[in-house]
């Protein structure tokens, strides 16, 4: 009889919570990335509007420069949310951590049951092979005796006949 795992149901689910998880550090993950080319594509928007603006009209600078705070403000927002971003990774690894122990700590105990199983079946077959062995030993003693005895009587016959 093969091993089988009783809390294989269990494991399973487990593992495919872990893999839940592992997707939503990936999306987490994707997030933080998106806000950082955001921000980079503000900054450079910013540099590139600053260069202008050394190239433009002077009466354009008042607008260059309210455009200029409005960017830098977004550049703070964007800030913002790449630091809630980050926040929400971390707690999504500390949950992918917290779903790889609870799956590491099925597969252990699997693997110990599995080794438990492993030693009952050989156990088994020792004492089979013993209650064999021993029965082998009987058959042939009780062989060997009724010989003993057959050749006892063979002799018997022999000095009696004499």
């Amino acid at each position: 009889m093969p091993f089988s795992y009783r809390l294989q149901k269990i494991l399973e689910i487990r593992i495919r919570k872990k893999e839940l998880q592992l997707q939503e550090v990936i999306k987490a993950q994707e997030e933080v990335n998106r806000i950082e080319l955001l921000i980079i594509k503000n900054r450079q928007e910013i540099e590139n509007l600053t260069q202008q603006m050394r190239k433009a009209d002077p009466m354009m600078y008042e607008q260059y420069d309210k455009f200029i705070k409005h960017l830098w403000e977004e550049d703070e927002k964007l800030q913002q949310e790449k630091q809630l971003a980050l926040e929400k990774l971390e707690k999504e690894k500390e949950l992918l951590k917290l779903r790889e122990q609870e799956v590491n700590v099925l597969e252990k105990h699997k693997e110990h049951k599995e080794e438990d199983y492993i030693k009952e079946q050989k156990a088994r077959e020792l004492k089979e092979l013993n209650e064999i062995g021993s029965q082998k030993f009987f058959v042939k003693s009780r062989e060997k005796k009724e010989e003993d005895e057959y050749e006892e009587y063979l002799e018997n016959i022999a000095n009696n006949g004499n």
